[in-house]
């Protein structure tokens, strides 16, 4: 049996991931375990856990499979900076010793790392370099249903490549075209990140919540001043406006003055009307170029289908304009898009490309629901409760099924802490938080009670995956949340003409639908749809809930506060679920209530974590 593990790093979204003859065994971010989130060093955790899973020594196995090519990017950090020369002398000045010191030389800092696994490991031969968009490619085509595929891959950098089109058919994959830096949809999305005051490759995300507040009224200014953007799809941006080629920061004065106001300073400065236009206008930019990429691929080549990777293909907004425009038959999105996803790339591509195995294609990917991370046992469960002096009580599965659907129902909130960790951004069920969406206070509550953050930000539907074109404007699975689409108009309550001359975030408190928690400001939702053969305890759980309401949804947002990591162990959940308005804690079948806890145990946990 041929072993592969898969590693990214020191960038940022550390992560390993394990395959045994091309079947993924095991997968996880170094962030879940270390508790700093996007952390970006060697992940000696996520690699020992995957270890572990696997039931292999380091030394027994057969390869290892790193996600990017070190010397390649450091050709074009050297490129750039002759390029841009004497600009942003100070940056190249403070990366140059770093690189020469450490990240050239990677393959012998990678093997010194491996050795504090297994003291028996001495072979370096056994580390292969992939490159980045190869790894992120790999990761989308491989796992998916298709026997073959057009794969397209949208990021800030790798090396290189920016956008890349690849072709996948049975185990070959090929990168046919390529746009390089310092073009990039994701470095631009990232730019107006950093402008509307939030955390560059942490923050783009609420970027794409905050749009539906605002009108794109700088979309054009943007085409007009930042961006060239053809027909086809293909773009350059133009350098004067942005320092992230050679600079420290992403963008300069001229931007600032361009939009007629500085970057917001998140500590200071409220969100305003202007930052809510701001952010609709690069998501409407961002939509904008993904549609015009996607139909002209669908064009130039001949497959029915289409799979993406990348930090942009976490834009589930775009990803469903893509579907929603019938631009291809299928599309299937890797869960873990980020850096993340390329630690299971580079070891699937090492496996099919390089050793040139069979692939077999199932009619369900390959992902097994992105379940992937760490689950714990009863007594391993019990233990941990006990020291932690958590007061606890015991039931079967199917009476914590029932027991919670009746609190959920009751508008209690609930930490729900169940089987294999999820792989990927998105709680799907595993480590996730849930609540009833019929209830017009809980996305006001969930987001200033239990997730300390920001009052704009949406909520996500879970829903039976029979259901989903009852409730959704979407006749497609969405297992991994990364599609979005309306709230279907029988449900939704139209504004009346006092409701549509709102602003801003004062359109927050309006009952859009009859389920309000999970219906954004433009009646859309980031859908996923729950299936069981992949989380059979989450799909009882959703058929126990209509059985009650007649509603099968439920909130799903990811178990942690702002700034933390999803939670990964009891211990992780526990801290969160007394730190927090959490009313229940179900771990496995251990139900936690928050009035029956020790009042000391309560902690003070919304300053605990960095504004992200």
């Amino acid at each position: 049996m041929t072993s592969i593990l898969g590693i990214s790093a020191f960038y940022h979204d550390s992560a390993a991931a394990l395959i045994l003859d091309g079947k993924i065994i095991a997968a996880a971010q170094e962030e879940r375990f270390s508790r700093k989130k996007h952390d970006p060093s060697y992940p000696f955790h996520a690699v020992e856990y995957v270890l572990k899973e696997s039931g292999l020594k380091l030394n027994g196995i057969d390869y290892i499979a790193f996600y990017e090519k070190p010397f390649l990017k450091f050709e074009r950090l050297l490129k750039t900076y002759l390029a841009f020369a004497p600009k942003g002398f100070e940056s190249f000045s403070k990366s140059m010793p770093l690189w020469l010191r450490e990240k050239l030389f990677q393959k012998k800092m990678l093997f010194n790392e491996l050795k504090s696994h297994d003291e028996n490991f001495k072979d370096i031969n056994k580390i292969y370099f992939s490159e980045h968009h190869l790894s992120h490619a790999a990761s989308a085509f491989y796992p998916s249903p298709f026997k073959n595929a057009t794969i397209l891959t949208l990021d800030g950098v790798g090396e290189w490549a920016t956008t890349t089109v690849a072709k996948g058919d049975g185990r070959d994959l090929e990168i046919l075209k390529e746009i390089h830096f310092p073009h990039s949809i994701g470095l631009l999305y990232s730019a107006f990140t950093y402008y509307t005051g939030f955390k560059v490759l942490s923050g783009e995300y609420k970027v794409m919540g905050l749009a539906p507040y605002g009108n794109p009224k700088y979309k054009k200014l943007i085409f007009d001043k930042l961006i060239d953007l053809k027909e086809d799809g293909t773009f350059r941006l133009n350098m004067d406006y942005f320092d992230y080629a050679t600079g420290l920061k992403m963008i300069n004065n001229k931007f600032s003055k361009l939009f007629g106001q500085p970057a917001r300073n998140s500590q200071k400065d409220l969100l305003t009307q202007f930052h809510m236009d701001i952010a609709s206008s690069i998501q409407a930019v961002t939509e904008e170029i993904v549609l015009r990429l996607t139909k002209s691929i669908a064009k130039e080549y001949d497959s029915k289908n289409l799979c993406m990777a990348g930090g942009v293909a976490l834009n589930c907004v775009a990803n469903g304009k893509i579907l929603k425009e019938k631009i291809f038959d299928n599309i299937w999105i890797q869960p873990a898009s980020g850096d993340a996803g390329g630690a299971l790339g580079a070891a699937l591509g090492l496996w099919y490309k390089e050793l040139k195995n069979q692939r077999s294609v199932k009619t369900v990917d390959e992902m097994k629901g992105s379940y992937l991370g760490p689950k714990f046992n009863d007594n391993e469960i019990e233990e941990n409760l006990k020291s932690l002096g958590a007061k606890y009580e015991t039931f079967s599965e199917d009476e914590v099924i029932k027991i919670a659907a009746e609190e959920l129902s009751k508008d209690k909130i609930v930490g729900w802490f169940q089987g294999r960790m999820e792989f990927g951004p998105r709680a799907l069920g595993a480590r996730s938080i849930i609540a009833n969406p019929q209830s017009e206070k809980m996305q006001k509550k969930l987001n200033m009670k239990v997730k300390f953050r920001e009052s704009f930000r949406p909520f996500a539907p879970s829903i039976l995956s029979e259901n989903v074109s009852d409730w959704f404007e979407l006749d497609k699975d969405s297992p991994y949340m990364l599609l979005v689409a309306d709230v279907k108009k029988n449900l939704q309550i139209p504004m009346s003409e006092s409701d549509q001359k709102l602003f801003g975030i004062d359109k927050l408190n309006i009952k859009r639908s009859s389920i309000p928690a999970i219906t954004h400001v433009d009646y859309s939702a980031r859908i996923q749809t729950v299936h069981k053969d992949t989380n059979l305890k989450f799909y009882k759980l959703l058929k126990e809930f209509n059985k009650i309401t007649s509603c099968p949804i439920l909130v799903n947002t990811s178990f942690n506060v702002r700034g933390e990591p999803i939670v990964c162990t009891v211990t992780d959940a526990f801290k969160c679920f007394m730190g927090t308005d959490l009313d229940l804690l179900i771990c496995e079948n251990f139900i936690l209530y928050k009035e029956k806890q020790k009042a000391e145990l309560k902690n003070n946990y919304k300053d605990k974590f960095k504004l992200d």
